[in-house]
């Protein structure tokens, strides 16, 4: 099990991540941490391998303990979770050592999807051997683009250009803001299968999307096409 750390300060939104952390498998929370103050002790103490870190906190920001991780070249990794969404605070994130980074509002999905994609991450470093570059590529998210060969752009593990296809042909034919199920409805796919290709295609940043809550306030994840991206799923089918 991967050991993460959650610092934010503040706390309906610490058990809002430590909630979606206990859903996708791999990962233990070892505790909470709601200044980089304690954060500090706590890295000390515990040792966590992955910290979930909000940039925006009283007194010292996340920008503090980033530093503090990369001066002590701590053997820990970072996942951004916040509000800021200004390019010079996330270049300055990314630079500063964190390996994904999430927009606050975010929707389980991505959540989802940074976590299995760091597990993957996480065990194939640490695994024995050597790489392959097909391998490193694969890891560090470089897939070749589509040159002048024309030849298509590799998809994740378990997804594949037909059903991308599909999925994408009903999110035209709905339009406006969708859900999995509609998606699922207008295509005959899974649910559980269209989650993970709307999930890729927010990653892509094709899709945003946001949480709306139903009857008894039932959380559920509502998507819409960003304009002008269709060229960017193109490539993959």
């Amino acid at each position: 099990m991967i050991s993460v750390l959650i610092v934010e300060d503040d706390p309906m939104v610490a058990q809002f991540n430590r909630c979606y952390l206990e859903q996708v498998g791999g990962f233990r929370c070892i505790g909470t941490a709601s200044s980089v103050d304690e954060a500090v002790l706590e890295l000390e103490h515990r040792r966590p391998q992955l910290i979930l870190l909000d940039l925006f906190m009283r007194k010292k920001d996340g920008f503090d303990l980033l530093n503090n991780i990369r001066s002590k070249d701590a053997n820990v990794d970072v996942i951004v979770i916040s509000a800021a969404r200004d390019p010079e605070r996330i270049k300055k994130a990314l630079q500063y050592g964190a390996v994904d980074y999430l927009i606050k509002p975010f929707n389980f999905s991505r959540f989802k999807a940074a976590l299995d994609s760091y597990r993957e991450t996480y065990y194939r470093m640490n695994a024995p051997g050597s790489m392959s570059q097909d391998d490193l590529d694969q890891l560090i998210r470089r897939a070749p683009d589509q040159g002048e060969s024309g030849e298509m752009r590799h998809l994740p593990k378990g997804l594949t250009p037909g059903t991308l296809k599909i999925v994408w042909e009903a999110i035209e034919e709905h339009g406006g803001s969708f859900s999995t199920e509609d998606v699922s409805r207008l295509s005959g796919i899974s649910r559980v299968s269209v989650r993970k290709y709307l999930s890729f295609l927010t990653e892509l940043s094709v899709l945003e999307s946001r949480i709306v809550y139903g009857t008894g306030g039932r959380p559920l994840d509502v998507f819409s096409a960003l304009p002008d991206k269709s060229e960017i799923v193109d490539v993959y089918f």
